[in-house]
């Protein structure tokens, strides 16, 4: 952008918008989550284990956005914890399946208890159609960058 063109208007870019909600969800989730000791990245994975049993390395660490190593890291933490417990050996491959413990579940019934006050709060000015709203047209924005872009052909 050279000095003459116009900038992008913060207080109206969609983009901007959406990084300084991102940041406020974040830091308001980690102020219930740090208490617990718990980051965002391990509720997320004790809550994506609880809803779906047996992910592996690289799938949690696609659904919590962080690197396969990453969440290598979280989870030997974790196991040593005692909340999840991984098998021995893979049973199909090299993928090792993660599970939640007694332990693991109850700590993520507490987070997610937290969390979801967090989005409560989030979510106080807005009724259940604009509520609605929203989720289609983020899960919009979402697939829009997601999809291959035709002028990418």
């Amino acid at each position: 952008m050279s000095q003459g063109e116009p900038g992008i208007e913060l207080d109206t870019s969609l983009g901007y918008m959406l990084k300084a909600a991102s940041s406020a969800l974040h830091s308001a989730m980690e102020a219930v989550l740090k208490p617990m000791g718990m980051t965002i990245t391990h509720y997320s994975c004790l809550e994506l284990l609880a809803q779906r049993p047996g992910l592996s390395n690289s799938e949690l660490a696609r659904g919590t956005f962080v690197t396969r190593q990453s969440m290598n890291v979280l989870l030997q933490a974790l196991e040593r914890q005692g909340l999840v417990v991984r098998a021995a050996q893979a049973p199909v491959g090299r993928a090792l399946p993660t599970e939640l413990t007694a332990a693991g579940r109850r700590q993520l019934q507490a987070a997610s208890a937290a969390v979801r006050r967090v989005e409560q709060d989030m979510l106080a000015n807005l009724n259940a159609a604009d509520q609605d709203q929203m989720r289609r047209l983020l899960g919009e924005c979402i697939d829009s960058l997601s999809a291959p872009s035709a002028s990418a052909e």
